[in-house]
């Protein structure tokens, strides 16, 4: 079976930065699915975590319709819901509760807006998994479960949410879900959805830096599009010593036993060549971890780089029976101008 696992489309997002809404780059993602018996959106699918979420939902209509007619009815879908689209499943955690796993899966029609997403993927055959789902026995996938433990492993300044207390060494799926309130996530989100433009795209660009700015070392002056390379070499280096050990972190006090997690949230796709695999593995080398991307342009991380880079739009891992995910960068020849 031949899996490709896409994230962070951020399908409907306000400043039109989610290059799927455009013609070519989704011609070049219907023409990668031609080979592909299974199809996993990783989170963030929609971005229904800004004002308008009907306007977002509108967006991700044609998009998704063209997926599931690529795909047909022999053919499968996978979506799990991320930090932005958790909206999908939010009332349904609430019930499972304790009952939870790391590989749930979720009624098609446990939200509204779950039902009609469900339905506009037809007609591939559409499941729901929340938090994670094993795409074999070697190998993992989940889009945003690791920023209770990335405040633990790196100070970012900026919270996602009211945190619970976690247990000492091993911990449940519902243990990491939001204990309740508005993070500064959140509210930067309801500020920059409530501003006209131009405004709302500095609201956003801050929210998007806010990381880099609150890094050790890091500047105020690097958060100009035209430090893109800058700006990415820092969030790199913001993968390497709190993402990933995060990430690494939550696998343990899950207990999942995997040789390989893929993983979206982060916008960084890799590895890459030029990365030390040492920094995408935990100890004694396993799990080994593999980042989606985004499909997403943002000026402030890719504006006059040149493809393959980690934060260029078009970002998916592969997947071919039990062999190893692999990262690849399904956008890479597309110009800026096809993109923005």
């Amino acid at each position: 079976m031949r899996t490709l696992v896409i994230s962070d489309l951020h399908l409907g997002m306000r400043l039109e930065r989610d290059v799927l809404r455009r013609g070519a780059p989704l011609d070049v993602l219907l023409d990668a699915l031609a080979d592909v018996q299974r199809l996993v959106l990783l989170g963030d699918v929609v971005e229904l975590s800004e004002r308008d979420s009907d306007k977002a939902l509108a967006v991700a209509e044609p998009v998704l319709r063209a997926l599931g007619r690529r795909l047909e009815p022999d053919r499968e879908v996978i979506l799990v819901p991320g930090n932005h689209d958790r909206r999908f499943v939010a009332r349904w955690i609430q019930k499972m509760g304790e009952r939870l796993s790391v590989d749930s899966s979720a009624p098609l029609d446990a939200t509204p807006e779950l039902a009609a997403v469900s339905s506009w993927l037809a007609p591939a055959q559409v499941s729901v998994r929340y938090p994670g789902v094993w795409l074999s026995e070697r190998v993992w996938a989940t889009g945003h479960y690791l920023n209770r433990d990335l405040l633990r492993a790196w100070s970012l300044g900026i919270t996602h949410g009211h945190l619970g207390r976690l247990p000492e060494d091993v911990a449940r799926p519902i243990d990491y879900e939001p204990a309740g309130g508005r993070s500064l996530r959140s509210a930067h989100e309801a500020i920059s959805g409530a501003l006209p433009e131009p405004l709302a795209g500095a609201a956003d660009r801050i929210g998007v830096l806010a990381r880099v700015a609150t890094m050790a070392k890091a500047s105020r002056e690097l958060m100009r599009p035209e430090l893109a390379r800058a700006n990415s070499t820092l969030l790199r280096l913001q993968t390497k010593v709190a993402s990933i050990p995060a990430l690494i972190h939550v696998t343990q006090f899950l207990g999942i036993d995997s040789d390989y997690v893929v993983f979206g949230h982060v916008h960084r796709l890799g590895p890459l060549p030029g990365d030390d695999e040492a920094d995408w593995e935990g100890a004694g080398g396993k799990p080994r971890i593999v980042n989606t991307g985004s499909w997403i342009y943002e000026p402030l991380l890719v504006q006059d780089v040149t493809p393959p880079h980690p934060y260029w739009p078009g970002g998916a891992a592969i997947l071919v029976d039990e062999a190893d995910p692999e990262p690849v960068g399904l956008l890479d020849a597309m110009p800026p101008s096809a993109l923005q």
